[in-house]
């Protein structure tokens, strides 16, 4: 059933193309190569393998744009806590984590998206070798980001730079990990550390990916050392510019949202994490798409969301937009699914990401329309069961470059009872580190 023992046709799906159009029809995905060579009726089939899309929406793999994916063992160790408490009991345990412990939890993490239709993702960690081994493992895309901070201010053994430019290095020619660089944010990162690792993105051709205005206190902060906002900091320092991904982005006036767009700095919004924390207030997503920003849609962690869901993460989206602007119409359904699909590509600069065309990569979920979360399953219903309605349970399948890394609701290249038993053994050591 995979493409590497010859082309894969997947026959008379409801196909939910995220195409220029946008178009949502009944037919069939011819892949090759890992790569879709016909999207739409009569697909040839020669010569192919044939899976039965009848009940089910062929729907492009989520593209989840911020995560620390690792962090799946800590899910619930510091819930219902002020932000200050929450980062008091995070750094306690950070302090505890070892390589092993971060592949078990990297292991969980990369299990969760892909059962809930995730293919790719954007991660900002240390240990990220042990990241880039799970993403081998396991079979999705991970976009890997080394976390980067000011030599005096980390636990990491060695300068954070260097180490980010060694794992960019052993990394830069796996066929579905992207290495780049992270820097963890202003409060930790001074000017030297950004142009360092601004030179270091730029001379090895990968994205830079970093927290930004995520809280007031943070932005407050930072004004009053700098006397200036970090945006516009960053501005002045020369950092800002294309391939830049910034998490967050919720304390932005509208001079830094004109930066950011005139930047071409993608960000990736976070609403589940900015309202669990009580930190974040309300993204300006709206400005930043008027403006011309590209936005995306991650997770955060499951210590600050609980869930790595880019179901969920539609749903809150829009529930949050809506709520906090008074209007209904804002971030529909279909821009809903354009954030986790589409804009999720163009975020991390890949045009063969996001949607069911010819010449693509073949990452999609099949996703049942008889399960009750999907009912009626019409053609033009289908795009706000998705954003609204659509529960996990729903993703039967899912593909990354045409190969299966879940199918009928079961890993294939692991076996959940092992990495579950490897997170619960990695939890075990952290959660003696939690403060009560």
């Amino acid at each position: 059933m995979t493409s590497e023992n010859g082309p894969l046709v997947v026959t008379n799906a409801l196909l939910i193309t995220q195409d220029a159009g946008r178009r949502v029809l009944r037919g069939d995905l011819r892949i090759e190569n890992g790569r879709f060579t016909h999207v739409g009726p009569a697909a040839p089939r020669e010569g192919a393998t044939i899976v039965d899309g009848d009940a089910f929406a062929a729907v492009p793999g989520f593209i989840n744009a911020h995560t620390h994916v690792a962090m799946a063992p800590l899910r619930g160790i510091a819930d219902d806590r002020e932000l200050s408490g929450f980062l008091e009991t995070l750094f306690a345990v950070d302090a505890r984590r070892t390589e092993a412990d971060v592949e078990a939890g990297a292991r969980a993490g990369v299990a969760e998206m892909m059962l809930s239709g995730t293919t790719s993702f954007l991660d900002l960690y240390y240990f990220e070798d042990a990241v880039a081994r799970a993403v081998d493992s396991l079979g999705i895309r991970g976009f890997l980001g080394w976390a980067v901070l000011d030599p005096d201010l980390t636990t990491q053994k060695g300068v954070p730079l260097e180490n980010a430019r060694g794992f960019i290095s052993r990394w830069k020619h796996h066929a579905r990990v992207q290495p780049l660089v992270a820097p963890q944010g202003v409060y930790v990162c001074g000017r030297e550390t950004w142009l360092g690792a601004k030179e270091l993105a730029e001379s090895t051709g990968t994205l830079c990916h970093f927290h930004l205005s995520e809280t007031r206190r943070e932005v407050h902060e930072h004004e009053a050392k700098t006397g200036r906002r970090p945006v516009v900091w960053l501005e002045e320092i020369g950092f800002l510019g294309p391939r830049n991904v910034a998490a967050h982005a919720v304390w932005l006036t509208g001079q830094e949202i004109d930066l950011i767009a005139r930047r071409s700095v993608g960000v990736a919004h976070c609403p589940s994490s900015n309202a669990k924390l009580a930190s974040g207030g309300v993204a300006p997503v709206v400005e930043l798409r008027a403006a011309g920003a590209v936005v995306g849609l991650g997770t955060d962690s499951v210590a600050s969301n609980n869930s790595l869901s880019m179901l969920r993460e539609m749903h809150v989206a829009g529930l949050v937009q809506k709520n906090q602007r008074w209007d209904a119409t804002a971030l529909s359904s279909q821009v809903l699914l354009d954030l986790a699909t589409r804009e999720g590509a163009r975020l991390l600069g890949r045009d063969d990401l996001g949607s069911l065309e010819p010449g693509k990569r073949a990452d999609f979920s099949l996703v049942r329309l008889d399960h009750p979360t999907m009912v009626p399953a019409r053609p033009e219903a289908i795009v706000s069961h998705l954003a609204y309605s659509a529960a996990e349970e729903a993703i039967d399948s899912v593909y990354v470059d045409g190969q299966p890394v879940v199918r009928h609701r079961a890993l294939v290249r692991a076996d959940w009872s092992e990495i579950r038993a490897g997170a619960e053994a990695a939890a075990d050591s952290l959660w003696a580190a939690r403060r009560s």
